[in-house]
């Protein structure tokens, strides 16, 4: 279970197998990218846990919409507004 409290490690090996439990991190670890990577390469839809900062990072975007093309709803206004992302997004959904 993650909490406040958990670590880095402990947050880690959970959101690799259920990256929706990205919600209960810290903003702390909602706000580093390896964290957020491996939450939105296992489910693309907890990108709407990460920091916004994360939300307008395009690697980060690009890993979610792989994994499920919904996931561009939860992507910074910028980002949704790009052509190519809609496209990507458009081919995994």
């Amino acid at each position: 279970m993650i909490n406040k409290e958990s670590t880095r490690e402990e947050v880690l090996d959970i959101v690799i197998k259920n990256g929706l439990k990205l919600k209960h991190a810290s903003k702390e670890l909602q706000n580093d990218k390896e964290v957020v990577l491996a939450s939105v390469t296992q489910n693309g839809l907890a990108l709407q846990y990460a920091s916004p900062m994360l939300k307008n990072d395009r690697d980060v975007v690009i890993a979610a919409i792989s994994q499920n093309g919904l996931a561009l709803q939860y992507a910074s206004a910028t980002l949704q507004k790009e052509r190519e992302l809609v496209f990507f997004a458009m081919a995994e959904f």
